[in-house]
């Protein structure tokens, strides 16, 4: 059976691939957000810029001894209570996946009972605890009145951080399942005991998954401590409210704390990505994510991290 020859385009047709125009893709819809965006900063600035803030006053107490104490405060109280968050967290995590059915049960009702209700109240009602426990038992002090031990900065750092660590448990109980279980197997295999395989094996390796919502929980917290002025602790916001009752400068004040709190989230965020990027490191399967310098070396450069 014969077959006709097969057919070929004629060589005027072929046209070189150098020869092709080349046409980019037109993103009409990405202008339009960026003109949307670009007028709407345009219109905030010039709503900022025409409004009636005095913005001497904003730079005047920018550095004044009160607003600094109460950043301080506020950062101290942050530390204090995400430590005492984490190490709450971590046990709880732990108490959550464990076999002993009273064990499991007592972690899942603590987190049931901070997470189902509000810091607001929890603050409240750890400032008033004396009314339910009079007197405490302390070491090397021995009886003494709560009131003299439940300060407010003592009342919002138990407050803030058990209420964290109901959250910071079940981040870390994520973070613990998301390790292969076969790592688990083979370490109890060797001998290890639970304490120990969690410690060398399993944590390390969930601090990947941690580290993001962890981060987001520290940040949440400073702007958090800002309720603790309910109870008396005189962080920045109360400070500012001190002072404008005084001077009736109230947006300025307010601009001030809210200066101050960008700033500590920022330095927070910083700390955030360059440790998650040192976490990063033992993840071969995707590249480490460009440090700030390095994406401004790429700008420059013109060259892709």
């Amino acid at each position: 059976m014969s077959t006709g020859p097969a057919s070929t385009a004629p060589p005027e047709a072929a046209i070189a691939a150098d020869e092709l125009t080349v046409v980019p893709r037109r993103h009409i819809g990405r202008w339009v957000g960026a003109v949307l965006v670009v007028a709407f900063l345009v219109w905030l600035g010039l709503a900022m810029a025409n409004a009636k803030i005095d913005w001497s006053i904003v730079a005047e107490y920018l550095t004044v001894p009160v607003m600094i104490e109460g950043i301080l405060v506020a950062l101290v109280l942050t530390v204090i209570s995400m430590a005492l968050g984490l190490v709450i967290g971590v046990i709880t995590a732990i108490m959550r996946m464990s076999k002993n059915p009273v064990t499991s049960s007592v972690a899942y009702l603590y987190i049931w009972v901070f997470r189902g209700t509000p810091v607001y109240l929890q603050l409240l009602m750890w400032f008033n605890i004396a009314l339910i426990f009079p007197v405490l038992f302390v070491p090397g002090m021995g009886i003494v009145k709560t009131i003299n031990v439940v300060t407010p900065f003592v009342a919002a750092v138990i407050a803030l951080g058990l209420n964290q660590g109901a959250y910071t448990s079940e981040v870390i109980r994520s973070g613990i399942l998301s390790v292969d279980e076969g790592q688990t197997e083979a370490a109890s295999a060797i001998g290890m005991t639970r304490i120990h395989l969690m410690r060398r094996i399993v944590l390390p390796q969930a601090m990947r998954v941690v580290i993001p919502p962890i981060g987001n929980e520290v940040i949440s917290m400073v702007k958090t401590t800002s309720l603790a002025s309910a109870i008396g602790v005189t962080e920045i916001l109360s400070q500012a409210q001190h002072v404008y009752y005084v001077n009736s400068k109230i947006m300025e004040l307010l601009i001030v704390c809210a200066i101050w709190y960008l700033a500590a989230t920022t330095v927070m965020s910083i700390g955030q990505f360059y440790l998650e990027r040192a976490f990063a490191k033992g993840a071969s399967s995707r590249a480490l994510p460009p440090t700030p310098l390095q994406k401004l070396r790429a700008v420059f450069t013109g060259k892709r991290s």
